[in-house]
């Protein structure tokens, strides 16, 4: 199964989602990177090693042969994995980037050791990471631009950043993964893996919400032009989900503690209300993604309580 052709979909004035298609059923509308075209050509993520050719061919479509900047979310393949082909294909671009993610994108032996450990088959189908040199880097914290505001954003992963140019928000993972669905409604769900820090997350969310976005721009999946509602949905979905595992904690064996919680999650969480609608491929990986999430709350929950 190769990968398929990136399709583009402008979102904005000279802003460009480029979907990025990896070989994995039910993956084909999920990984999202961004273009931007104006006052400086810029990309937010680069998606996995395996769709680096597809997203070239498509930044060249939109007439985009060089860049500014290349700015990285966070280091998951899914997000940053393709970066060896991208620096090479940009030789002088720089990469934006936090400074915990940085050495593990210079030698990148122990991301793809832990992309597989964690992720089997998928991890394997991104495909391995390039290193890249060391001196392509910018350590997101030290990044000074009058166009383009760095937001540390800790939670899915400490070395997750989040970035804003005017009041377009490029959030990565921090307000969670959002799927619109044909009928309108959307599908919002936690990016929560283990282990989560889920003070740490909500923070995230209350710095972006003093910034104020007007839209906001998901890796996981498109946009949404209510950017404020959306951020304070999800925190209310990570509260909801820290109440409903708690109480499963307290009332049901280990051995059946996931499924009770993925199925009391669907039951009582309004934006999982809609997750029977997906295609049953996309479902698949969901529940996939849902249990991680779980078991993200769970390894913070005991923590809490060690």
């Amino acid at each position: 199964m190769q990968p398929a052709k990136a399709e583009i979909r402008q979102m904005g004035e000279g802003l460009y989602l480029i979907t990025l298609c990896p070989p994995v059923t039910g993956f084909e509308q999920f990984i999202g990177a961004w273009a931007y075209t104006g006052e400086k050509n810029f990309l937010v993520d680069v998606g996995p090693s395996v769709t680096s050719g597809s997203l070239f061919k498509a930044l060249q479509t939109l007439g985009i042969h060089t860049l500014d900047y290349i700015f990285l979310t966070h280091i998951h393949l899914d997000h940053g994995g393709g970066i060896g082909e991208m620096a090479r294909f940009f030789p002088t671009t720089p990469i934006v980037c936090h400074k915990i993610g940085i050495p593990h994108l210079i030698d990148p032996t122990r991301l793809w050791e832990g992309t597989l450990k964690t992720l089997g088959p998928v991890g394997k189908a991104y495909g391995p990471v390039m290193p890249v040199s060391a001196d392509r880097f910018i350590d997101a914290s030290l990044f000074k631009s009058d166009f383009i505001k760095v937001l540390i954003t800790p939670g899915h992963a400490a070395h997750h950043v989040s970035y804003m140019t005017g009041k377009n928000l490029f959030a990565g993972e921090t307000g969670g993964v959002c799927l619109e669905l044909p009928s309108g409604h959307i599908y919002l769900r936690p990016a929560t893996p283990p282990r989560l820090f889920l003070d740490t997350a909500v923070e995230s969310i209350d710095q972006l919400l003093v910034h104020n976005p007007a839209v906001i721009n998901y890796g996981h999946y498109g946009s949404r032009k209510n950017a404020v509602k959306m951020l304070k949905m999800h925190k209310g979905q990570l509260l909801h989900w820290e109440q409903v595992i708690s109480n499963v904690m307290r009332h049901t064996e280990a051995e059946f503690f996931e499924e009770t919680c993925l199925k009391n999650l669907l039951k009582s969480d309004p934006f999982l209300t809609n997750f029977s609608s997906l295609d049953s491929a996309v479902q698949e990986r969901e529940l996939g993604f849902l249990k991680n999430s779980i078991r993200g709350f769970l390894g913070y929950l005991r923590s809490r309580t060690a």
